[in-house]
């Protein structure tokens, strides 16, 4: 199976869980790099990647971290991907097609990179909203329902 790189793949997921808990305030990189296992610091420079590409917004303050700079219908998982700037793993350096991978292997592949592009670009945020509301996922301000007396 063909999957994406485990940096788009954490970004999208974060991206996610930003834009399904909008309306319950800013979600800390810190709280998403808690879930996912990931070092906060790492996923904290991903995240700046993307409000430096104008997909996030940063908030400070004690309950500061990131809401999404744009309607999560108009955030595509290609957007992500462009601004993210995921680099292919392995480009093939110094290799030298036989005629059968310069016709037939490499036609294949675009072909295959190009369909994957343009799925992404037909999936937004708002999309996989409503596949995880779908799926009764619990919102991250439902989990965090603890009161003191």
């Amino acid at each position: 199976m063909i999957s994406p790189s485990r940096k788009l793949f954490y970004v999208v997921e974060a991206m996610v869980t930003i834009a399904y808990n909008a309306g319950h305030g800013a979600i800390s990189s810190r709280d998403i790099a808690q879930r996912q296992g990931l070092p906060p610091r790492y996923l904290e420079q991903l995240m700046q990647k993307l409000v430096r590409g104008g997909l996030l917004r940063g908030v400070r303050g004690p309950h500061g971290g990131y809401v999404l700079a744009r309607e999560r219908r108009r955030i595509t998982i290609a957007d992500i991907y462009t601004t993210l700037g995921v680099e292919k793993e392995d480009d093939h350096n110094g290799y030298k097609p036989t005629q059968i991978g310069e016709l037939i292997v490499q036609p294949l592949w675009r072909s295959l990179d190009g369909a994957m592009m343009n799925y992404m670009k037909e999936t937004s945020l708002a999309e996989l909203c409503e596949q995880a509301e779908q799926k009764h996922i619990r919102k991250t301000a439902e989990e965090k329902s603890d009161f003191t007396i």
